[in-house]
């Protein structure tokens, strides 16, 4: 995951540019591989990179062959091979790195060039011809982007990957829209993502096809395994996190064999045919996989307190799946050791984005530490399907479909958020199958009827039934008693005394008179408990008051409850209760 930070029409760039690379080292731990800056007339753009793709080449920004466009982007293009072979006119690329295809995607088709990328990604675009601003974000806003202004520079305008870019030379700052793009020729950011389930009052009628849903989801995976690092997959033994998986593992197994075959043709690809897409890394038009890097083994990596239900879980899934497993355990004083630094890499103070960030946190910088530069992870399946545990309580298929649609559009400020940013603080990157656009499309226009549960069907039975395929040709890709796992939200499924200890720390740093008297500058955003007014404070440390309308806070829906945990739910299955005592 990269670091993008950019300015543009700034009154002065010649001198604010020391500035400016100052603000682009504040996200360095996102891309420690290689930091590069382009200066034209008042527009500056400066990158920190991750190198994943395009490894040796792929040096940002970007530029094209007269250097009269450069982008700064983040994130991966998953259909760049397609993209370079279908395009109208030629183009001569100077790198085999995926982001490279925003350049003549923007010359064929303008501001419509997001429209035509397949990935998760953040870019800031600049036409010197024009002297023209693009800036985007992905459907969904997997990686993260923030847009920022100056009330003492009119017509100036800052993008970043993070807060702490921003803050310092804004007095404005807003979350980018995910699906969106920005244009400084009108000064207006404008939806470009228009998916059919898009209006959550449009009850979908599709009936289910379970064959269709699996298939997409590998599909899904598949592409994401494009690299040219070693990468692992998040594993914490819940259904999503463990499909993802057992997907990735067949693949490896798959392109493990595939490389081999090719090793012994040791065939090399003339540089007209990289043009088209020949020899790259990612899918081609028969959704083939080509990779240059494979592991002898698949690595898969769990985090939990000593005793935790997730890595015990983990742990069988991996023996079943035959994955290098890697088993992390902290401590209490471990997590509240590093709670400050969480917040301030995860620029929020929501309750559950935090307790759930602080392992995955812990765990990103054992992953890296081992090399790994890229995970898979399960976010996303929760809202699409109906997960959580408090979806028993949707009265009917209409209000289930509908906080669906909701929770889905606002990823960008919740499992999104934690996982692009837990794992980018320490150079890691994190991809999500389950926010496909493809996917998306598909899981989210089913009648929502066969999402609803009951007696007989636990939360996401459809999913789950999708890949109950044991008795088939395809054989079993999980254990049943992983495949029927009930719900474990990831901070409960470390083990419950991780939040017990939290909800105790924060009586010790909170008074009662402190509940009753909060910050004047806090306005009408008070928190409710003394866990969420001490995260506040950690986050004021860090953060001035403008960065606060950046942050959603995550609650339930059709519970009365004031914690987010899934164990507050009551339909949560007691014998979980007692694993870490």
């Amino acid at each position: 995951m990269c670091g993008i930070f950019a300015c543009h029409n700034h009154p002065d760039v010649a001198k604010f540019k020391p500035t400016a690379l100052k603000l682009s080292k504040a996200i360095r731990h996102r891309g420690p591989d290689w930091s590069g800056s382009v200066t034209c007339h008042n527009t500056i753009l400066c990158h920190e990179r991750l190198s994943i793709v395009g490894v040796e080449s792929g040096a940002q920004p970007l530029t094209n062959a007269d250097e009269s466009i450069a982008v700064a982007a983040n994130g991966e293009i998953y259909n760049h091979r397609l993209i370079r072979k279908h395009l109208k006119n030629p183009y001569h690329f100077k790198t085999t790195s995926d982001c490279e295809v925003i350049i003549p995607l923007y010359l064929e088709h303008g501001v419509d060039a997001p429209k035509h990328l397949d990935g998760m990604f953040s870019f800031v675009l600049y036409d010197k011809k024009q002297d023209r601003t693009i800036a985007a974000r992905d459907p969904i806003g997997i990686t993260t982007l923030y847009k920022g202004y100056n009330s003492q520079e009119p017509g100036t305008v800052y993008f970043a990957s993070e807060l702490k870019s921003l803050h310092p030379v804004c007095d404005k700052i807003e979350a980018f829209p995910p699906g969106h793009v920005f244009d400084s020729l009108t000064g207006e950011t404008t939806r470009y993502f228009e998916p059919s389930w898009w209006d959550e009052k449009k009850c979908p009628q599709t009936p289910l096809d379970l064959k269709l849903l699996r298939e997409t989801l590998e599909k899904s995976v598949r592409k994401r395994l494009m690299a040219e690092v070693p990468y692992g997959v998040l594993l914490s033994g819940g259904l999503d996190s463990s499909l993802v998986a057992a997907i990735a593992q067949r693949e490896s197994l798959r392109l493990r064999k595939l490389a081999e075959e090719q090793a012994a043709l040791n065939q090399e690809v003339d540089p007209e045919a990289q043009d088209k897409g020949e020899g790259l890394v990612g899918i081609d038009d028969e959704n083939k996989l080509s990779t240059v890097t494979f592991l002898p083994q698949l690595n898969s990596f769990s985090i939990g307190l000593p005793g935790s239900p997730d890595n015990k879980a983990a742990l069988e899934v991996a023996k079943f799946l035959g994955t290098k497993h890697h088993v992390m355990t902290f401590t209490i004083e471990d997590g509240l050791n590093a709670l400050s630094d969480v917040i301030y890499h995860l620029e929020t103070y929501d309750v559950t984005t935090i307790r759930a960030s602080t392992p995955m946190y812990l765990l990103s910088r054992k992953i890296k530490a081992m090399g790994i530069k890229m995970v898979l992870s399960g976010e996303g399946s929760d809202e699409i399907f109906g997960g959580y545990l408090y979806f028993h309580g949707a009265p009917n298929k209409e209000e289930f479909h509908e906080e669906c649609v909701r929770r889905v559009k606002n990823l960008h400020l919740a499992d999104c958020l934690r996982a692009n940013k837990s794992t980018s603080a320490w150079g890691l990157e994190a991809r999500v199958p389950f926010l496909d656009k493809e996917f998306l499309e598909v899981a989210l226009n089913i009648d929502p009827q066969e999402k609803m549960i009951t007696k007989e069907k636990l939360e996401k039975y459809i999913l789950r039934k999708a890949f109950d395929t044991k008795d088939q040709p395809e054989g079993a890709y999980l254990p049943d008693n992983i495949l029927y796992r009930q719900k474990e939200q990831f901070s409960d499924g470390v083990g419950y005394g991780w939040i017990d200890a939290l909800k105790d720390q924060a009586e010790l740093q909170v008074t009662d008179e402190m509940m009753k008297n909060p910050k004047p500058e806090w306005g009408d955003d008070i928190p409710d408990t003394k866990e969420a007014y001490w995260y506040r404070c950690m986050f004021d440390e860090h953060f001035p008051p403008s960065c606060a309308s950046t942050v959603m806070r995550w609650t339930p829906k059709w519970v009365k409850q004031t914690d987010p945990s899934g164990r507050a739910i009551s339909i949560h299955q007691a014998k979980y209760d007692h694993v870490d005592e």
